[in-house]
């Protein structure tokens, strides 16, 4: 299979890390990988593949807070390692606790889906569900951490005591196409808290960011505030975005998806700009 044919080549502190972190891996007998497509997910999923071999599945929560990319990047990678991977559909917007969109959204958000994902564990008769946690998330605003305590769910890279960048590293020498991935998060990230979750502008936001991929691609938010969109980009992306052809493009299609007015943010990109902390990654 593609990125397990290969020992990695890794620093000796990193290399018995990673060695750990296969040996926990195989102790566990069967696993289920709460899988995003992430770059930590995707370092778990394939070390479990190495470890577990066809006693690993991989589970993918589907719903409108998703963006489409990340879940095609989740079939072909989990594809690509020779790993079952079942499709929940998760129904974030049948939820009042989400839909009405507060700081503890991430929170229920996981709660939802992680209850979905190890009910359906259990039918399977898997023994364990294992998310991308890893010890830098400690420093990161995630609420949803909460949830994976309460449903049991393990966190093995954050065992072996890797961090965001180890898995960089290690996903690099692995060839994982993930290594060098930005941060992501869901589109719910892009509505400002108190604002409820609808269908119609998480569509917004979503149409708007998949025209803005084509056009611009590199890290960028589309901020909802309709009928105002606050376009965040790195500030040394400011002047190609600026620059005709470009600008044009750049406003037509946010226009295009469904708002009247397009503004730059100075500020520039930044994790959660549409809240007040920083958002929630997907691992």
């Amino acid at each position: 299979m593609k990125y397990l044919e290969q020992n990695p080549s890794l620093p000796d502190s990193l290399a018995r890390r990673w060695q750990a972190l296969l040996q926990d891996l195989a102790s566990l007998g069967s696993l289920m990988v709460a899988f995003s497509g992430g770059v930590d997910s995707s370092l778990l999923l394939a070390a479990a593949r190495r470890a577990l071999g066809d006693r690993v599945q991989a589970a993918l929560c589907l719903g409108p807070l998703t963006p489409p990319w990340e879940v095609q990047r989740a079939r072909e990678l989990a594809r690509d390692l020779g790993v079952v991977l079942h499709e929940l559909d998760a129904c974030e917007l049948d939820d009042q606790d989400i839909v009405r969109n507060d700081s503890e959204r991430c929170y229920y958000c996981k709660r939802l889906r992680l209850g979905k994902l190890t009910e359906f564990t259990r039918e399977l008769g898997l023994a364990t569900v294992a998310d991308g946690g890893q010890i830098d998330d400690a420093d990161d605003f995630r609420p949803g951490h909460r949830a994976v305590k309460e449903h049991g769910v393990i966190s093995p890279l954050a065992k072996a005591d890797l961090g965001k960048e180890d898995v960089r590293v290690i996903s690099r020498a692995l060839g994982l196409p993930t290594a060098e991935l930005p941060p992501a998060a869901c589109f719910a990230s892009r509505v400002p808290w108190g604002t409820a979750l609808s269908p119609e502008n998480l569509d917004r936001v979503g149409r708007a960011e998949a025209a803005l991929r084509e056009i611009l691609g590199g890290q960028f938010r589309v901020r909802d505030h309709h009928p105002l969109a606050r376009l965040e980009l790195p500030p040394g992306e400011f002047g190609r975005a600026l620059a005709e052809p470009l600008r044009s493009r750049l406003v037509q299609a946010v226009k295009d998806a469904g708002y009247e007015y397009v503004v730059l943010d100075l500020e520039g990109y930044r994790a959660g700009g549409g809240q007040k902390v920083p958002e929630e990654k997907t691992a």
